[in-house]
């Protein structure tokens, strides 16, 4: 049997919402900036998802669905840093790399094993009480690879070299600080 539930901590906030008051590198940080960010960064990906799934039939796909998520997270980064970033993100970048590529890869080439030539695309229809008639096209797995590859590369880039900016940061605070400034 489990345990009844605390209803004074239900609540209560589990982590906290803004990680520090001030970068590791030193610089002040903007808590009006921290706070819309905070605000927009679900709308932001909740719009390159819609851009992901709308792009088969209209603009968008997984191109312009996974640089849409990546400037959400290079907004994340602009704000608060690294950390934050590590925050948003919990699986390395190289792994969203590797599962959008192979995801890509493997959609390019399942119609191969149907006797038909690479990146060609089926759709499927079912009628759903609520919904209506909905299609769903093969194409759909390729764009979710290319949106998960590219989410990976910018996301890749903002820990590369943006560990490069607050390493420097991070070295001139010290030196400044061994000078008695």
């Amino acid at each position: 049997m489990t345990e009844p539930t605390d209803w004074e901590s239900w609540d209560l906030p589990r982590q906290r919402w803004l990680l520090t008051e001030r970068s590791p590198a030193g610089w002040p940080r903007s808590l009006q900036l921290e706070v819309a960010v905070r605000v927009v960064f679900p709308t932001v990906l909740t719009l390159s998802v819609y851009l992901l799934f709308a792009g088969h039939s209209s603009v968008g796909g997984g191109f312009t669905g996974g640089l849409v998520a990546g400037l959400a997270f290079v907004l994340r980064y602009v704000a608060g840093g690294s950390i934050e970033l590590a925050a948003a993100v919990p699986i390395r970048p190289p792994a969203v790399i590797g599962a959008g590529l192979t995801l890509s890869v493997v959609a390019a080439l399942v119609p191969l094993a149907f006797g038909e030539p690479a990146l060609t695309s089926a759709v499927w229809q079912w009628q759903v009480p609520v919904l209506g008639k909905v299609k769903i096209a093969s194409s759909l797995a390729l764009d979710i690879g290319v949106y998960l590859l590219v989410l990976g590369v910018v996301l890749d880039l903002l820990r590369t070299l943006g560990s490069g900016i607050e390493t420097r940061e991070l070295e001139l605070a010290r030196s400044d600080e061994g000078r008695g400034r």
